[in-house]
C-alpha cells in the first residue's frame, strides 16, 4: 500500500475526498461543494490536531458563511459597488439590488458542485482535481463570460498544495483572478499571542469599505504605513485587527513568498506559500462565529477591486483560448 491515498467520505448528504498521508499521520477533506478544504488534522500519536478552520457541519458548508477555504474566482474579495468596467463596457453584477445589499464578493463559485476529474496516491503524494464548467454567459448576472475551473489539490510531505487553472474557452476576452480564503487555527490559545510574519514591502491602502484607493495611493510603503500593522519581522498580532492587502511580497531563494503563523506556546507553525500577487491577512474579527479564534491567509492573485483598476487590467486579462495558473499552498513547518 502506498504511503499517500485518496479516499471518501462524507459530511452530511455532502461527498468529501480524502488525502491520507499514512506515514505523517495527516489527512486533508476537501467537500465537492465548492471545493472546500474542510479540514487539515496532522499531528503524530495523540497529538493530532485540525489546524483548518473550516466548515463544521453540512448546514454551514451549504450556507458558505465567512467563505471558509472559498475557491475565489473569478474575482477575489469585494468589487466595489458590484459595478465594473471592463474594455468599456460597464457591468452590473447585482442588477436591481440597492443599498448596504450591494455586496458582491469572493466569485461564483461557492456553492458550486464540482467533479471529481483526476485522483490517486503514491509513494511521493496524493492529488485530487476537481472542475467545473459553470461559468457561462447567462447564468451570472453581470459576467457575459466563459471559462472552464480546475482546482488540483496535492497533499505530500511538506503540505497541501493549491494549483488553480482557469481557461478561456469562449469567444471574447474576460476578466478573470483567483484567491483563495484559507482560515487556520493553529491551537485554543488566543491568537493575540500567535506570532505573524509578512514579508510585504507594500500595503494596499483602502476606504472605510475595504475598497483599496485610486489609482497610484493604494500602494502604501510599508515603511510610512501604520506600524501596528507592519509583520516584515515575526512578531505577535496583539490587538491588530487586520483586514489587510499585503504587497510587493519578497521571495525565497525558492522563488516562493512565504507569510508565517507560529503559536509560540505549542510550537505549531504554517507557511502560506505563493508564487506572485498579494496576501490578504483577515484575523477573523466580524466572523459569524468565533471570532478572533483564526486567522485568514489569503493568497490572491490581484487585490480588491481589480476589476476597476487599469494597474491590474494586464493580470485579469484572458484572452479566448488561453489558461492561466495560479499556484500556492501550506507548508507544515512545525
Amino acid at each position: 500500500m502506498p504511503r499517500f491515498t485518496v479516499t471518501r467520505s462524507t459530511l452530511g448528504t455532502q461527498e468529501l475526498i480524502v488525502l491520507v498521508d499514512a506515514d505523517a499521520d495527516r489527512e486533508v477533506r476537501i467537500a465537492r461543494r465548492g471545493a472546500t478544504v474542510l479540514s487539515i488534522d496532522t499531528g503524530a500519536g495523540n497529538a493530532h490536531r485540525n489546524i483548518a478552520d473550516g466548515f463544521r457541519d453540512e448546514a454551514e458548508l451549504v450556507g458558505h458563511k465567512g467563505s471558509r477555504f472559498a475557491i475565489m474566482t473569478p474575482f477575489a474579495n469585494r468589487i466595489d459597488d458590484s459595478r465594473y468596467t471592463f474594455e468599456g463596457t460597464p457591468y452590473d453584477l447585482q442588477p436591481g439590488v440597492t443599498g448596504a445589499d450591494r455586496a458582491a464578493r469572493h466569485g461564483f463559485l461557492r456553492g458550486v458542485l464540482f467533479d471529481v476529474q483526476r485522483e490517486g496516491g503514491d509513494d511521493d503524494h496524493a492529488s485530487v482535481t476537481l472542475g467545473t464548467q459553470v461559468i457561462r454567459p447567462g447564468l451570472q448576472p453581470g459576467y457575459p463570460f466563459s471559462l472552464d475551473v480546475a482546482v488540483t489539490f496535492t497533499l505530500d510531505e511538506h503540505g497541501l498544495r493549491v494549483d488553480a487553472h482557469t481557461r478561456n474557452v469562449g469567444d471574447a476576452t474576460a476578466p478573470t483572478f483567483f484567491g483563495w480564503h484559507p482560515y487556520f487555527r493553529l491551537s485554543d490559545n488566543p491568537i493575540e499571542t500567535w506570532e505573524l510574519h509578512v514579508p510585504a514591502e507594500q500595503i494596499i491602502a483602502t476606504d472605510a469599505g475595504f475598497i483599496p484607493l485610486p489609482g497610484t495611493r493604494a500602494w502604501q510603503a510599508m515603511d510610512k504605513a501604520d506600524r501596528s500593522l507592519d509583520f516584515r519581522l515575526a512578531r505577535p498580532i496583539g490587538h491588530a485587527e487586520l483586514n489587510h492587502t499585503y504587497a510587493d511580497l519578497q521571495r525565497d531563494t525558492d522563488g516562493r513568498s512565504r507569510t508565517r503563523l507560529r503559536d509560540p506556546a505549542t510550537g505549531a507553525c504554517i507557511a502560506v506559500w505563493q508564487e506572485r500577487g498579494v496576501m490578504l491577512v483577515f484575523t477573523a474579527d466580524t466572523a459569524e462565529r468565533d471570532a478572533r479564534k483564526s486567522v485568514a491567509l489569503e493568497p490572491m492573485e490581484c487585490m480588491p477591486n481589480a476589476f476597476n483598476r487599469d494597474d491590474c487590467t494586464p493580470l485579469i486579462t484572458l484572452a479566448p483560448g488561453e489558461e492561466r495558473r495560479f499556484a500556492c499552498g501550506v507548508e507544515f513547518v512545525a
